[in-house]
Formats: structure tokens, C-alpha cells, sequence
């Protein structure tokens, strides 16, 4: 399931040009099923558990990395996600922050790619995230973050129902609070009004028309 979330996010995300760029040949996806498996070939049982790797370098051959072009940040960032996700579907845990460097290698042929998967500790700070209808991740951290319609806001939405400052979310500690300001069609939390919400994974909020999933994880 994780994996067809991935697809998934990359077509909505590009519009269709990983396809377009990659039609008979190596596609992102294979990248994704290749890390995933790298995570349960290397997975290794420590004090926390199944412990799974948390870095990984990505090689692809100069000419499939030229095609990737201005999309590499792009599918690094959903080859994070997707390893996230395999982890949580897995119950992995990580010795620190996911990340995903993808870079050229003069010595490998076309279509074809590497992945080096190593552990390295260090503090994982990012624990809770805001995802959108379209699989957008939004990291919720020190800063406040206004949802609403003003353009100005941190996450802008395009629903009439909603208002113009309709909402925030803010870190206290360790505990990510929902605040309704004042809206005047109100905000729902998992289909109930709230004016302050204490936020649990998978609350769904929603605003106007609008609805956005809740997703954390112990720090």
C-alpha cells in the first residue's frame, strides 16, 4: 500500500512527467520497491526493536539522472516518505532522520541503479505532519502554522467554505494543539466541532470542505 502511495503522489505531483521522461525505461517506482527492500534486508532487532536503515544513497547511470533533471529533489523527498511509511506498515524504527541522496554514476548502464543503505544515529526531530488531499506532507515544528485563504497564510486553501484565517497548529512541547479562529463555518475534528484540539495521529480535521489527516509518531 505504501508503495502505491508513492506512484501514486509522484504522478499527482509531476503531472505525469516521470512518466513521460522514463516511458520504457527505469521508472521511480522500482527505485521505491528496491528501497523498501533494502529496509528488510538490513532490518536488525536492537533495544528499540526492529530497527530498520535510515540513510540511503540512490546511483543511477548519468543518462537516467539527466532525465530525472529538476525532479531529483522531488523523488528523494517521496523516497523519504515511502521509506516512512514501509517502516510504520513494518513497525521499523530509526537510529535517526530518513535521508535520501540520489546522485550520477559514470560506471553503471543505462536503466539500471545501486542503493547503499546504511544506519546513522542522530536525532530524528521531525515527529508530526499535516497531510493534504494531495499527499502533500507539511512538517509541523517551532512555528505556528494558519491555515485558511489568504495566500498569505501557511497553508493556503482554496475552499470557499473556509475562512480567510481559518485555523492554526502549533507544537506546546511535545503536544500539537488545533485552534479555530473564530471561522465562521467552524472546524471539525474526526467529524466532531472543536474550537481547541489536543491532536492524536490520524485525526482527520477538516476545514470548509477541506479535509487534512494528522500523522505523528513517538519522539
Amino acid at each position: 500500500m505504501g508503495l502505491e502511495k508513492f506512484e501514486q503522489r509522484l504522478e499527482r505531483l509531476v503531472e505525469g512527467a516521470f512518466a513521460k521522461a522514463f516511458r520504457g525505461e527505469l521508472q521511480p517506482v522500482e527505485v521505491g520497491r528496491r528501497l523498501t527492500r533494502e529496509m528488510d534486508l538490513h532490518r536488525t532487532v536492537s533495544v528499540r526493536g526492529l530497527v530498520a536503515p535510515n540513510c540511503f544513497e540512490v546511483d543511477l547511470s548519468k543518462e537516467d539522472y539527466a532525465r530525472l533533471g529538476g525532479l531529483v529533489k522531488v523523488l528523494a523527498n517521496e523516497l523519504v516518505d515511502a521509506a516512512r511509511e514501509h517502516a510504520k506498515n513494518e513497525s521499523y524504527a530509526f537510529m535517526g532522520p530518513v535521508e535520501v541522496t540520489i546522485e550520477a554514476d559514470e560506471g553503471l548502464a543505462k536503466s539500471t541503479f545501486s542503493i547503499d543503505a546504511t544506519f546513522v544515529e542522530g536525532e530524528d526531530t521531525q515527529a508530526a505532519w499535516l497531510v493534504m488531499a494531495d499527499d502533500r506532507r507539511i512538517a509541523i515544528g517551532e512555528e505556528t502554522l494558519t491555515i485558511g485563504r489568504l495566500p498569505d497564510c501557511s497553508i493556503p486553501i482554496n475552499d470557499p467554505n473556509a475562512s480567510r484565517r481559518h485555523a492554526q497548529v502549533r507544537l506546546d512541547g511535545e503536544v500539537v494543539y488545533l485552534l479555530d479562529l473564530g471561522s465562521t463555518n467552524g472546524t471539525k475534528v474526526n467529524g466532531s466541532p472543536v474550537r481547541q484540539h489536543r491532536l492524536q495521529d490520524g485525526d482527520v480535521i477538516m476545514i470548509g470542505t477541506t479535509a487534512i489527516r494528522f500523522e505523528s509518531r513517538p519522539r
